[in-house]
């Protein structure tokens, strides 16, 4: 098939585009890699090792190794939740967090190594057990402090276990999350006033301290002064609330599924915001003030107005159903790569689910392809939950994107079967409504053009999951499956 030039033109620039997304990933996993083993460089160019004589020795320098690599991890961990312009435009805001979670459990388990290697080391030198000499550490003060950081992280990663975590209330994690910082805090005097590694005038010294320095500095302007000055500037306030989609009870009558809220203010332009990314949003009456929600935009942004679509879940999405115009807003952002920018083929397939269809809705206003070129996927348990499915649909036939409106309950008991092919069919359909799942339907069904397709998914995390295993299974690569979760 012979492209025509604009194809062509296009096709050069996804895949620029897509070189320098590899780029961006391998420069960052480059700095990634080189900031977790600089500390430990920077000790055996100490020589510190050369002077280990016995076994204590080394029991007591491998507990060293540890607690730095450790508190690098954790101080890593801190800068990926920092919201940085740099991290989120190098990987994204959602891989960033993803990073973070996926280091808490090794991060405690270097610091809890550090912590019984070093009381073992010590107590081999000084001949007494192991216990005796953690009583003994109570005694110096700093170390005291060491303990209570020890108890912050337990504390910190304890909540973060799934399990956990889904029992918690979002803002009461939040909270307990906090604590983070505290830990990082408590446990830097027994850093630099125990053993030599950090020593006074060494090259350690000095980079944990510039290090501890940007930390702290990058969590003060990126959490909270720059959020803070850029809703100032905006004067954002709620301009009008809508129903965008309703839900049937089971006596037959109608309550609102979701609210359409819209959003004006000065200087919204200088946002930069793009379809597709998201906030986190403040609003600012008796009932909402404390809490903040990140939700994506639902509409393409302009230079007056942000639209979000909030679906009702919960107290604190049902009281947003409620906001009065007028009500002033704050809010952090705008985040993400789940957007034009982050493009890598010519065709184009959005799926949304739930609440994911809101951010859908957005970029199919905006994002470039011809008549034909996208396929729109809208999923939903029953028809009156399918938000903003007007919009699309009036979206869809504007610009030419075939919609599918896929609506049903999953197949909650699916045929296992017995050869391997029917039981990859079963799984790669498992997103999909029974009828659609038992026709043995898959993406490639919807998308004949898959695999010259980016596909962006944005939904409740199982169903995202399976999609993007479906894709997987399709043979596209990573490079070309984008996602926005709503977890937290």
């Amino acid at each position: 098939m012979t492209l025509t030039p604009t194809i062509a033109n296009r096709t050069v620039e996804y895949q620029r585009k897509r070189r320098r997304r590899t780029s961006n990933e391998t420069l960052f996993a480059l700095t990634f890699g080189v900031s977790v083993a600089l500390p430990v460089a920077l000790y055996l160019a100490s020589g510190a090792p050369m002077a280990w004589a016995n076994a204590a020795d080394v029991v007591t320098g491998l507990g060293i190794l540890a607690g730095l690599v450790a508190t690098q991890v954790v101080v890593m961990m801190l800068l990926l939740a920092a919201r940085i312009p740099w991290v989120d435009s190098m990987i994204g805001v959602d891989r960033a967090i993803s990073l973070h979670n996926q280091l808490g459990k090794p991060a405690l388990y270097g610091l809890l190594a550090h912590g019984l290697l070093i009381t073992v080391g010590y107590s081999m030198t000084e001949g007494i057990d192991p216990i005796a000499e953690a009583m003994s550490l109570f005694g110096i003060s700093d170390m005291v402090w060491a303990y209570i950081s020890m108890g912050l992280f337990l504390a910190v990663v304890g909540t973060s276990i799934v399990a956990v975590k889904r029992k918690l209330p979002r803002e009461w994690w939040m909270g307990v999350h906090f604590l983070s910082y505290a830990a990082v805090a408590s446990s830097i005097p027994h850093q630099f006033s125990m053993g030599s590694a950090l020593g006074t005038g060494t090259l350690s010294r000095w980079y944990w301290i510039s290090l501890y320095l940007i930390t702290a500095s990058a969590l003060l302007v990126f959490r909270f002064a720059l959020p803070l000055i850029r809703s100032l500037q905006s004067s954002l306030k709620v301009s009008d609330v809508s129903v965008s989609s309703w839900r049937t009870l089971p006596s037959g009558d109608k309550v609102p599924d979701s609210w359409s809220i819209t959003m004006t203010g000065n200087g919204v332009n200088k946002l930069e915001a793009q379809a597709g990314q998201f906030f986190r949003w403040r609003f600012m009456n008796s009932k909402l003030w404390w809490q903040q929600h990140p939700f994506s935009l639902s509409a393409a942004p302009n230079s007056r107005s942000l639209r979000i679509t909030v679906r009702n879940l919960g107290s604190g999405s049902a009281a947003m159903g409620s906001l009065n115009p007028g009500t002033r807003v704050f809010f952090a952002g705008p985040y993400g790569l789940f957007t034009e920018a982050a493009r890598t083929q010519p065709q184009l397939v959005l799926a949304g689910a739930g609440a994911g269809i809101g951010p859908i809705r957005s970029l199919i206003e905006n994002a470039d392809f011809a008549p034909g070129e996208c396929t729109v996927l809208i999923r939903s348990s029953d028809e009156d939950s399918l938000i903003l499915r007007e919009e699309i649909r009036e979206w869809c036939w504007h610009r030419g994107a075939v919609l599918y409106e896929l609506v049903g309950h999953r197949d909650r008991n699916p045929d296992h079967a017995l050869t391997p092919e029917l039981a990859e069919r079963n799984a790669r359909s498992s997103w999909l409504p029974a009828e659609h799942a038992r026709a043995g339907y898959t993406l490639e069904s919807y998308a004949p053009d898959l695999s010259r397709s980016d596909v962006y998914v944005c939904g409740p995390s199982a169903w995202t999951d399976a999609v993007i295993a479906d894709a997987k299974a399709a043979g596209l690569p990573s490079e070309s499956l984008h996602t926005e979760r709503f977890s937290w």
